[in-house]
C-alpha cells in the first residue's frame, strides 16, 4: 500500500485499519502535546494534522477547518499565528519519533531546498528567485530542508525558511513578518551545517551526509565534515579543485581525460520516475597521503547516451568503500525530492495561507510530522507484506537419541 492509499483510506474512513492508523497519529501527538500549554492548542494541532493527512483537494484555513468540524478557521489561524508555542521543540519530539521507528546507523543525512511560490511581497522571504520547484526564477519562497533517508523509509527532519538580504536588510519590513532581530542573513550552506551539526549533536544514527552542487561546491563544509569525521558524497561542479597526486587545485575535470574504458562502470543509482537511473561511473583518488583508514575520492558520473554530460561528487570514506556503495549514496539524493514530492501531494507541505515568519515554520513542521506519521505507517505495512510472503524458517528434524 502506497502513502497516497493510507491518505485516502484515512480520509474515507474505509476498512478496520483506520483506527491503527488514527491511533498512530494521536501517538506522535503524545509525544509533543506538553508543548502546548493549553487545551485548545493541542486538539487544533492534531486536527490540523488529521486535515493534512486528508483527501482534500485544498488544504487551506477554511477546509482543514471544515474537516475538524469547526465552523469557521478561527482557531487554525490562533494555532500558526496567535499561540504562544515553539516550533523548534515539538521538531525535535517529532526527530525523536523518526529515530525511534526509522533509526538506522547507515542512514543518509540529504540536504536539500525547495521553493513555495507565492503572490505578493509580504510572506516572509519572498521575492524572485530561483525555485527548483519550477526550474526558474520566480516570486517565492525558499525553504532549507534535511531529510533521513534509512532502511525502513525517508522523511523530513528539519527545516528553515531562507531569508534573502532584501529582507534581512529592511528591519521594519521583518518586523512586520514576525523576523526578530535576532534573525540575521544566512547563506543557504550555513543553513544545511548547522542542521547537520544538530543531528550530529543529538547524535542522530546516521553514515552519510550528501547534497546537490549547490552545497557540495562549499570546500569549507567539506573540510568541516572531514574533520568531525563524518563520511559524505557531494555534488560539486566541473569547475571545483582538487588536491591531486600531481598538483595542488587539479580541476576534477580534468582527472578523468584518457581514463582506460575499463575503469568506467555501467550502474544504476536507484529508479527514477522512468525506471533505474543507468549511469556510466569513475572515480580517481586524491590527497592519498591523508590517513591510512581513509580515502578521498573524485566521483564522475557520465550520461550513457550523451557521454559528453558529466557530473561530478567528491567523497570522504572509510578505505574500504566500495565504488557501488558510494554510487549508492549519490543516488539516494533523490530520497529527498521524493519526500517534497508526497509531504506536497499528500500532507499539505504547501497549501498554507500564513504570511509570517514564525507561522511558516509552525506549519511546515506539523505538515513534516504528519508526513513521518505516514512514512512510519508504510513501513509498518512493508514489514507485513515481508512477514506474509518469507517463507517460514524450516528448522532441521532433531536426530535420533543415541538412547533410542
Amino acid at each position: 500500500m502506497t502513502v497516497g492509499q493510507v491518505v485516502r483510506w484515512c480520509g474515507y474512513g474505509w476498512g478496520p485499519d483506520v483506527r491503527l492508523w488514527a491511533g498512530e497519529l494521536e501517538r506522535l501527538h503524545g509525544g509533543f502535546v506538553h508543548r502546548f500549554s493549553r487545551s485548545e492548542p493541542r486538539e487544533s494541532a492534531l486536527a490540523y494534522m488529521q486535515g493534512l493527512m486528508a483527501p482534500l483537494e485544498r488544504k487551506n484555513g477554511w477546509t482543514l477547518a471544515e474537516q475538524a468540524g469547526h465552523g469557521a478557521p478561527d482557531r487554525i489561524h490562533r494555532l500558526l499565528n496567535r499561540i504562544d508555542w515553539d516550533a523548534d521543540e515539538v521538531l525535535d519530539d517529532v526527530r525523536d519519533y523518526v529515530v525511534e521507528h526509522l533509526g538506522d546507523p547507515g542512514a543518509v543525512l540529504i540536504v536539500d531546498d525547495t521553493g513555495f511560490l507565492k503572490k505578493g511581497v509580504r510572506s516572509a522571504g519572498v521575492q524572485r528567485q530561483y525555485s527548483g520547484t519550477a526550474g526558474r526564477t520566480e516570486n517565492c519562497q525558499v525553504g532549507v530542508f534535511l531529510a533521513y533517508a534509512g532502511a525502513r523509509g525517508r522523511t523530513l527532519i528539519d527545516r528553515r525558511l531562507y531569508l534573502p538580504t532584501s529582507w534581512t536588510d529592511d528591519r521594519e519590513r521583518c518586523l512586520r513578518a514576525g523576523i526578530d532581530d535576532g534573525v540575521a542573513f544566512e547563506t543557504k550552506v550555513v543553513i544545511a551545517k548547522a542542521m547537520v551539526r544538530r543531528a550530529i549533536a543529538e547524535k542522530i544514527p546516521f553514515r552519510w551526509v550528501t547534497a546537490d552542487a549547490a552545497y557540495g561546491f562549499s570546500k569549507g563544509w567539506r573540510t568541516e565534515l572531514e574533520r568531525a569525521d563524518v563520511f559524505h558524497v557531494m555534488a560539486t561542479t566541473r569547475h571545483d579543485t582538487v588536491v591531486s597526486r600531481w598538483a595542488m587545485d587539479h580541476p576534477v575535470h580534468d582527472l578523468f581525460h584518457g581514463l582506460p574504458r575499463q575503469k568506467w562502470k555501467r550502474r544504476s543509482c536507484g529508479n527514477g520516475a522512468h525506471g533505474p537511473r543507468v549511469y556510466d561511473w569513475a572515480r580517481v583518488e586524491v590527497r592519498p597521503w591523508h590517513r591510512e583508514d581513509r580515502r578521498h575520492w573524485v566521483i564522475a558520473r557520465r550520461s550513457v547516451s550523451r557521454p559528453d554530460q558529466i557530473s561530478y561528487y567528491i567523497a570522504y570514506c572509510p578505505a574500504e568503500t566500495t565504488l557501488d556503495e558510494l554510487i549508492r549514496v549519490a543516488g539516494s539524493r533523490w530520497a529527498i525530492e521524493e519526500c517534497f514530492q508526497s509531504a506536497k501531494q499528500e500532507c499539505g507541505l504547501d497549501d498554507y495561507q500564513v504570511r509570517r515568519y514564525p507561522g511558516w515554520h509552525r506549519h511546515i513542521t506539523l505538515a513534516m510530522a504528519a508526513h513521518a506519521c505516514l512514512t512510519v505507517l508504510r513501513a509498518r505495512e512493508l514489514d507485513t507484506d515481508k512477514a506474509e510472503t518469507d517463507p517460514p524458517s524450516s528448522s532441521p528434524s532433531p536426530s535420533p537419541s543415541s538412547d533410542a
